[in-house]
């Protein structure tokens, strides 16, 4: 296969402008999924059917100021912030072109470096058939990855519907037998305690310093959070790591990001390397007297959400700090039950944890082979994945 070069602007086009709902309308859940520039693949849900992307499937989404691709090939909203929509110029690929531009340096296009600067970037386009091959090989893996996707998102909904039953609507065992008394939250049962979260976790537990720091780290940065998930991880000598790289991390911590908490980029830490350290932009939960598992689904809560959304100051980047966190009231009940709820959502945890590295692994795999087949140097017509 001899790929020949062509402009972007030869093979892809940009969708004309679709409205974009905004970041303050998004839910939790709902009938259609919206999609915006953000690290998670689907960023919320809508219920109102008239935001629906009425164009062709599937588009590519390129985020003009966080430089990150997706590929959507389902019925969708698109959401808030600056977001293009491209789809290919006939007789193209689009699922090949997503992949192509994934191996563009796309660093320099973003904020006022629009679609219309992209275009005049060269790419390989080798014949549709090389393309579909292509495509399919590396969608495989991507297939793969979601399907480990899908498995963590139906095991972290039964976690949390567990502490739901338990803790919010005091379905817990023994509930029947169990009266109700008075507490600054409302009736809560006989036993139960409404306490600060400082008497339960600690709040920034330690940090690195000159004196103190290890030649390597293991850097989680803002951007690499998204809901529930720490996306990527990166090594740096400690020397040429980023200023922000001070929070020590351990197993089991709850990261949340102080800047814009109704994004909730927040994530529970599971067996991090040695020197695994985390940005200063984070606030680090570390529980001390309840599972790590309960501190994660009690500060990652709509209720808790919001506790921080109308606490945080500043117009143009709303943040809370570190005493919001341990100020705020937290529900605790008895430590048998506690224990119980530990028992059965930390391996649930573990096994969330095995996905999300099976996940990562597999979208390594397959950035290693992107360059190589894109290039022309790796035969598509040799090289198929197996799958697990």
């Amino acid at each position: 296969m001899e790929p020949t070069s062509k402009l972007v602007g030869e093979l892809l086009e940009e969708v004309p402008r679709q409205p974009k709902i905004k970041r303050s309308e998004y839910q939790e859940n709902g009938r259609f999924p919206i999609v915006d520039q953000s690290q998670a693949h689907i960023s919320g849900y809508t219920d109102d059917e008239s935001w629906l992307y009425q164009g062709e499937l599937p588009v590519v989404i390129f985020g003009d100021h966080t430089r990150i691709l997706k590929f959507v090939d389902f019925p969708f909203c698109v959401g808030a912030d600056g977001t293009q929509l491209l789809r290919p110029v006939a007789g193209n690929d689009i699922r090949y072109f997503y992949y192509a531009l994934r191996n563009v340096d796309l660093t320099n296009y973003g904020y006022e470096r629009h679609f219309k600067y992209l275009k005049i970037e060269e790419i390989f386009a080798p014949a549709l058939p090389a393309q579909r091959r292509i495509a399919g090989i590396l969608s495989a893996y991507d297939e793969m990855s979601e399907n480990s996707q899908r498995r963590i998102r139906i095991l972290e909904a039964m976690a949390r519907a567990l502490y739901r039953e338990w803790f919010v609507s005091f379905r817990f065992p023994g509930y029947e037998k169990t009266q109700r008394v008075a507490s600054p939250l409302g009736a809560i049962p006989k036993g139960w305690e409404v306490k600060k979260l400082a008497d339960v976790a600690d709040v920034n537990r330690a940090q690195i310093n000159a004196r103190n720091a290890p030649d390597e780290v293991h850097y989680i940065d803002i951007s690499s959070v998204s809901p529930g998930q720490i996306d990527t991880i990166t090594t740096y000598a400690f020397a040429d790591a980023p200023g922000r790289a001070r929070r020590i991390v351990q197993h089991g911590d709850v990261l949340w990001s102080c800047v814009r908490p109704n994004r909730r980029s927040h994530a529970q830490v599971m067996r991090p390397e040695r020197d695994t350290i985390a940005s200063t932009g984070f606030a680090v939960l570390t529980a001390i007297r309840v599972p790590f598992t309960f501190l994660y689904f009690a500060t990652t809560t709509d209720d808790f959400v919001g506790y921080l959304t109308n606490n945080a100051t500043g117009a143009a980047y709303p943040a809370v700090t570190a005493s919001t966190f341990e100020n705020a009231d937290m529900l605790i009940p008895p430590a048998s039950l506690l224990k119980k709820f530990g028992d059965a959502t930390i391996p649930i945890a573990e096994q969330i944890h095995t996905l999300q590295h099976q996940s990562q692994t597999l979208r390594r795999t397959r950035d290693l082979l992107l360059p190589r087949l894109l290039s022309g140097g790796l035969s598509a017509k040799k090289l198929t994945p197996s799958r697990a």
